[in-house]
């Protein structure tokens, strides 16, 4: 894939508007994460790490922070929505809700923060 904006490029409609609306909050929250590449995914980077990448999928799309542990941690905050143990399914008619999606990349950022120390 390549950087986000070149990853979006490829997007149309709902979906690409559902996985823009991840990023441009995600970037919002952690303003120095820079587009890059993780794990051959299309990514915001944070200190050398991978903070989250959305992706479209045929049937779904997903999230990717990097971490079962903030999945784990945030499940509560998620109910209905399918999970595995690195990314969480949605779609562009049944999107994560602010405030969870927030928590994650909150989660994620502590995360990155914590081990950098």
């Amino acid at each position: 894939m390549g950087t986000v904006t070149t990853y979006l490029a490829t997007i149309d409609g709902p979906d690409r508007a559902a996985l823009e609306r991840v990023y441009a909050m995600a970037q919002e929250m952690v303003p120095e994460a820079e587009e890059g590449t993780s794990y051959a995914m299309a990514a915001l980077i944070y200190r050398g790490k991978g903070l989250i990448a959305a992706v479209q999928a045929k049937k779904f799309l997903s999230i990717y922070p990097y971490s079962g542990a903030v999945i784990a941690a945030n499940l509560e905050a998620i109910p209905g929505f399918e999970t595995t143990t690195g990314s969480i399914h949605f779609s562009a008619v049944k999107q994560l809700p602010d405030d969870a999606l927030r928590r994650i990349v909150t989660a994620r950022r502590a995360e990155i923060d914590a081990k950098a120390r």
